[in-house]
């Protein structure tokens, strides 16, 4: 039976996972869901695993969630990791889902990698990363399943982003530059209080290659929806209602207004939420596969805290990542 929270219980988890951001502050570049949704969706899809995976995967939870925004942090420090998290399906064409090749090799062949990078590399990225978290639950090494399950939770949750598929990416082609953001953080960080976003429990995914590619087109066939309803909202929407000016802690920043942000909400009647409770139940699928596939190793026997060579790592990352220069990174950059 789906476990279903009352809306007080559900704020109390929501506000856990708001400790130290503010809901105002612009996302991170390219960061599909932003600081607030990936935080959410890594935590929430640590309850739809099954018993022999809940407690490993629950005593590191905190772990899961804090390092579910690790990946947007490189993107200024890793080469290459920006095409990671967005696939722009119309550089390919109107038949790119049915001739874009599922398998990397095959992508590399007909496009070159090079072109490949340049346009995004999502689902290939998703599909190897499984590989890797499938390989360390077969050496039951317990910080890399940490670290590959809370990137392969945040990759997952950027293909279930319509606007990391396509190169209109922030509404910049067509008048709507600051799309990008509402869609996928002001609408969640204002809204998902009252969203519904337990599923069931995760399934295993018998071709994990085909699932993350039918994110993939799920995610594009909203594309229209997205743009659309948002540039007729705007047409019939006061302009200087559109905008508004909120505190967030000593700074006062402009970002859309709560009754344009609550409009937009209802013309998409659910599709923040349903995708919220889709990339929730994709990404504990994803762990869940990775997990039988090695041959459901028992978890129990693994540490209860990460090694203190991977604290001292991420540390050492997230210095890296604070000292970068702030700089444009081609794919997605704004």
């Amino acid at each position: 039976m789906k476990k279903r929270y009352s809306k007080p219980r559900r704020a109390r988890l929501l506000a856990l996972l708001l400790t130290g951001t503010c809901l105002l502050l612009p996302a991170p570049r390219a960061a599909a869901w932003g600081f607030f949704g990936h935080r959410l969706l890594n935590r929430l899809a640590v309850y739809t695993l099954p018993p022999e995976m809940l407690g490993f995967y629950k005593a590191h939870i905190d772990y899961l969630t804090v390092n579910a925004t690790r990946p947007d942090s490189r993107r200024v420090v890793v080469p290459g990791e920006a095409p990671r998290h967005f696939l722009d399906i119309d550089r390919y064409g109107p038949d790119a889902l049915t001739i874009l090749p599922h398998k990397y090799a095959d992508a590399v062949a007909r496009y070159g990698e090079d072109s490949l990078l340049r346009h995004g590399i999502v689902p290939w990225n998703v599909a190897l990363m499984k590989g890797q978290l499938t390989a360390a639950f077969r050496r039951q090494d317990g910080d890399a399943i940490l670290r590959l399950s809370a990137d392969l939770g945040h990759y997952v949750a950027d293909a279930c982003v319509p606007l990391h598929t396509t190169r209109n990416y922030n509404g910049q082609l067509t008048g709507q530059r600051g799309i990008h953001g509402l869609w996928e953080s002001r609408l969640p960080e204002l809204l998902s209080v009252d969203y519904d976003l337990f599923t069931g429990p995760a399934p295993h995914l018998s071709d994990a290659g085909e699932a993350i590619w039918a994110a993939v087109a799920r995610s594009n066939a909203a594309v229209d929806s997205v743009l659309t309803f948002e540039r007729e909202l705007t047409a019939t929407f006061p302009t200087d209602q559109k905008y508004g000016y909120e505190q967030c802690g000593n700074v006062t920043v402009r970002t859309y207004s709560r009754e344009f942000s609550r409009a937009y909400h209802a013309r998409l009647n659910g599709q923040v939420e349903r995708q919220l409770r889709y990339a929730t139940r994709l990404i504990g699928a994803f762990w869940y596969t990775c997990w039988v596939d090695a041959g459901s190793p028992d978890l129990g026997k693994l540490p209860a805290q990460p090694s203190a060579d991977e604290q001292l790592r991420l540390a050492q990352e997230a210095r890296q990542a604070a000292a970068a220069p702030v700089v444009s990174v081609p794919g997605h950059e704004e």
